[in-house]
């Protein structure tokens, strides 16, 4: 059964003018070191930052539907699993949110100019 769901788009230019204008600030805000040495040794690396924006966006917006709690950025890293698939670790009193009947996922998408992601809690029966 879903109890929560979120979904996120952004341009990727938006994260690129966050990142020329703010940097590191920016970046360390934002995103764990794993996210950021996974990004940064991409070509396209704008693109990737992007998506984990988009994600860490949607998977707040699935989990605030079930839960008071304030979530910061690092509270939600995004990383791949070797086949490629999207995986969410969640950190902090935000992974209480997913207890051993609980899971959360995540699905990202992405086109030469934007990303999109949606990010779904559901119960198991």
């Amino acid at each position: 059964m879903i109890i929560g769901i979120g979904i996120d788009i952004i341009e990727i230019e938006r994260i690129k003018k966050s990142v020329d204008s703010y940097d590191e600030k920016f970046l360390n805000k934002i995103y764990t070191k794993r996210e950021l040495d996974y990004c940064l040794s991409k070509p396209n690396k704008y693109q990737h930052l992007a998506a984990r924006f988009a994600a860490k966006e949607a998977v707040y917006k699935a989990i605030s539907s079930i839960s008071g709690l304030v979530v910061g950025w690092k509270n939600i890293e995004i990383f791949n699993e070797p086949n490629g698939m999207p995986v969410v670790k969640l950190s902090g009193k935000v992974k209480e949110i997913l207890s051993h009947d609980r899971e959360l996922k995540i699905s990202i998408s992405h086109s030469r100019d934007y990303v999109a992601c949606v990010a779904i809690v559901y119960k198991n029966d």
